[in-house]
């Protein structure tokens, strides 16, 4: 149940960058006492993640650099949703782009806020199964490759520490929780 919102009131709007892929938003606002806030917003466009399954029920991960933590991490196939473009063409692409696999069956499974404390960025996660092999077109300035682990292995390293992508452990806790545990293999 929604209720009405209580922070529509914006008295001063600014929008101190703007950029390739965020824009950032800072809104002084009056709250129902009376009294003004300030809220700092990542506007982002959402994106798309997909836990990819191999016909032997391996997972498909990429290990990917990421420049804002300085390493390389364990991720599921993912990327932003480009202006115009459905999800799930949008992850079509992706999964072809970064894993070298098309998938014959993509099931949306849920939607979700990744940081709504501070973005509206919202991701859609798919399963990708039924892969065949098709040309990987990394994007300049991604350095990728893949990984097949069982779920049991994926599991492990969620416990480990060795993956900490949040976007990640959502889609294989997901994947896990809907096969049960009898599909650790």
């Amino acid at each position: 149940m929604e209720s009405k919102n209580p922070e529509r009131d914006i008295i001063h709007h600014q929008e101190p960058y703007h950029g390739k892929i965020i824009s950032v938003h800072v809104d002084t606002i009056r709250q129902a006492s009376g009294g003004t806030t300030i809220r700092e917003v990542v506007r982002h466009p959402g994106g798309v993640a997909a836990v990819p399954i191999l016909d032997d029920s391996r997972v498909l991960l990429i290990r990917q650099f990421r420049y804002p933590i300085g390493k390389y991490i364990y991720e599921i196939p993912a990327g932003k949703l480009d202006s115009g473009q459905p999800p799930l063409e949008t992850m079509k692409r992706e999964l072809e782009e970064e894993t070298g696999y098309r998938a014959g069956i993509l099931d949306h499974e849920c939607s979700f806020y990744t940081t709504p404390g501070i973005s509206n960025e919202l991701i859609y996660l798919y399963t990708a199964r039924k892969l065949s092999p098709c040309a990987q077109r990394l994007e300049e300035g991604e350095h990728i490759t893949l990984e097949a682990l069982t779920m049991e292995e994926c599991l492990q390293k969620i416990k480990t520490g060795e993956i900490r992508d949040g976007k990640t452990i959502l889609g294989l806790l997901w994947h896990q929780m809907q096969t049960g545990p009898d599909s650790l293999s």
